[in-house]
């Protein structure tokens, strides 16, 4: 069910199949139905046809007996020369006569058992009301057994004066045996054509959703390679329909439009990054340039070269003036560092060796390793991944308040699945309002630096393939989580 709902080309398909199928059936009850109103209408014209030529078989016999015409007389006129049995050989048929009041007068068929029982002694008055009210003056009965259909009609009988004297009844078994087994053979070969058809139809249907979806997947296939930072395409199609080629010219005339706001986008972009890094920098430069400036004034107004002290005091000047241009300097590779990393040079290396030689420059006291592996080969830059860790652990130490002492846990975890590198802290945690800047460059929670340290490790990261998350408890800690996955 799940293709049928996601896939055009299978809803395509199946819904043809589908109505082929219900036209199939659709034309088939309506054979059925056609060929038992046929047989319905063939048995009622020929029973009408039968009555009338009992009746102008009754009418000669009338016109020729020697008695009295009238309901009394009926029963001698027609027992002579038994023409009542001649009647029914003749029209293959029983034909039983009645008088005005409904009472038999005469049959064809012989009486079983008690004749009082018998239902061809009276017709009821519901059915002789029938007949007067009806126009033609004649009432048909259908009744079916379960197997076979019947049908008895009632009429009148007429003198030489258009008088009615009595009351024909003609029963009638409605066989339909015959158009029963039309209707089967018709089905037979309907049902081979069917097949037949069936099978063209699901080819057809197959090669149409084809067809129909192609120029679709074209398109599908175009939209996933189109992105914003991507060079974008446009798309060319052959003799495409209508519908597809007017969502054709509206995709093309979208890359149009994107690509030009991807144009001004990024050069937006570019002036907005340096028009921060201009900020940020002239902000850090500023920082170090105010107290140089306020020392060589007071050096130059407190300056006097007889002053004993005055070798002591200049040095005291230039060893300040050196702290601050050293600050300087760091300041500009800081900047120039976060700006273009070094090419990255991947080679194989032990992690479990780079992660110990990076934790010698920390206090093993307050930095703890460990690992679930004595050995553990993977491909990186040795000097970024250990720029990594020495950062990341720097950033834990710094995080733990003064009145307690650092307890530093980095873990290396080889899972099946991934790598896991955790420098876990226990300082006083990352606060809500925080959490989403963390990795921006130039966001720092600290008094000193310039908030380039994690941003820096996150693009070393990801320029390895991996991720950096972090989970934090407030005065609990924070824990920074490397994954690489395998």
């Amino acid at each position: 069910m799940g293709i049928i709902r996601n896939s055009l080309r299978a809803k395509i398909f199946f819904s043809m199949m589908l109505l082929t199928f219900i036209a199939s059936v659709m034309i088939l009850l309506v054979t059925v139905f056609q060929y038992k109103e046929e047989a319905e209408d063939y048995h009622k014209q020929r029973l009408l046809r039968k009555e009338k030529a009992v009746k102008s078989h009754i009418v000669s016999i009338l016109n020729n007996t020697t008695y009295e015409v009238k309901s009394e007389k009926i029963p001698y006129i027609f027992k002579e020369n038994n023409f009542i049995s001649e009647l029914s050989k003749v029209h293959k048929m029983p034909i039983n006569i009645y008088d005005l009041n409904g009472r038999l007068l005469i049959s064809s068929r012989k009486y079983f058992g008690n004749e009082k029982k018998d239902t061809l002694q009276k017709i009821s008055s519901d059915i002789q009301k029938r007949i007067d009210l009806s126009p033609d003056k004649r009432y048909v009965i259908k009744k079916n057994n379960g197997k076979t259909d019947y049908q008895s009609s009632f009429s009148y009988i007429y003198d030489k004066h258009f008088k009615p004297i009595a009351i024909l009844n003609l029963p009638y078994l409605a066989d339909s045996t015959f158009y029963m087994d039309e209707l089967r053979e018709f089905l037979r070969n309907l049902a081979k054509i069917y097949i037949v058809l069936f099978l063209i139809a699901t080819l057809l249907s197959y090669i149409l959703s084809r067809y129909i979806t192609k120029s679709l997947s074209t398109i599908n296939q175009m939209l996933q390679k189109t992105s914003l930072e991507g060079k974008k395409q446009k798309i060319i199609l052959n003799n495409p329909n209508e519908e597809i080629d007017e969502l054709v010219n509206s995709y093309n005339s979208m890359v149009e439009k994107l690509d030009e706001s991807a144009k001004k986008l990024a050069q937006t972009e570019r002036e907005q990054a340096w028009r921060e890094v201009a900020k940020q920098v002239a902000h850090e430069i500023k920082n170090p340039l105010t107290p140089m400036r306020l020392n060589i004034q007071s050096f130059q107004m407190t300056f006097d070269p007889e002053d004993p002290e005055i070798k002591n005091k200049f040095k005291e000047f230039s060893n300040m003036l050196i702290q601050q241009i050293d600050l300087m300097s760091n300041i500009a590779s800081g900047f120039s560092n976060f700006a273009q990393l070094p090419k990255a040079q991947i080679l194989e290396y032990d992690l479990v060796d780079i992660i110990r030689n990076a934790l010698l420059l920390f206090d093993p006291e307050k930095v703890s390793f460990h690992t679930n592996k004595e050995k553990l080969m993977w491909s990186f830059d040795k000097d970024q991944l250990m720029r990594v860790i020495t950062n990341l652990i720097e950033n834990a130490l710094q995080s733990v308040p003064d009145d307690r002492k650092p307890a530093i846990e980095v873990i290396l975890e080889d899972l099946p699945d991934k790598i896991l590198i955790k420098i876990k802290d226990n300082g006083s945690g990352i606060p809500e309002e925080v959490k989403e800047h963390i990795f921006e460059p130039k966001f720092t929670t600290k008094s000193k630096g310039m908030g380039l340290g994690l941003a820096i490790v996150k693009r070393i990261i990801e320029n390895h393939g991996g991720t950096i998350y972090f989970t934090t408890r407030l005065n609990e800690g924070t824990t920074f989580i490397i994954e690489f996955k395998k």
